[in-house]
């Protein structure tokens, strides 16, 4: 997977929805200078030659977190263009397994409820994120900590 050299700019984002034993997932906000300033995210970054998604999300939540987690099932993928960038969110569900976040990349860091997201301003792109975990959590009550996701 590489970027393509079209307009608008195509990045590929390996992006991470961090469970705790609590059933809460971590959401971060980004610096308000930055692209989408100030928006809540599910965290992750852009992967790097050679890698694979999965080593995508571990490492960028490592660098931008501090934590270490452990990734599980793909969620969804969504294609996004925005005016001035097209994105490609391949997410998956990971587990935290070690450290406390920290605020490396971001301005604030939550633990909340699947129910809470919606309070949250997010970028249009994570709109089919949430829906994805709302849609999954009607057909499973153990959701996200069923055999199948490794948790």
């Amino acid at each position: 997977m590489s970027e393509s050299s079209s307009f608008p700019p195509h990045k590929i984002i390996g992006v991470a929805v961090i469970w705790n034993d609590q059933k809460q997932i971590l959401i971060d906000r980004r610096r308000p200078e930055g692209v989408m300033g100030g928006l809540w995210e599910f965290p992750g970054g852009k992967i790097e030659p050679g890698e694979t998604i999965k080593e995508c999300i571990q490492r960028e939540i490592y660098e931008e977190l501090g934590i270490v987690i452990e990734v599980g099932e793909h969620l969804i993928t969504i294609d996004h263009t925005y005016t001035d960038l097209r994105v490609t969110l391949t997410v998956h569900h990971c587990r935290h397994v070690t450290g406390v976040p920290q605020l490396l990349e971001c301005d604030e860091i939550r633990w909340v409820n699947l129910e809470e997201l919606e309070q949250f301003a997010f970028p249009k792109a994570n709109f089919q994120i949430i829906a994805a975990l709302k849609q999954n959590k009607e057909l499973d009550e153990n959701y996200p900590y069923r055999k199948s996701s490794g948790f």
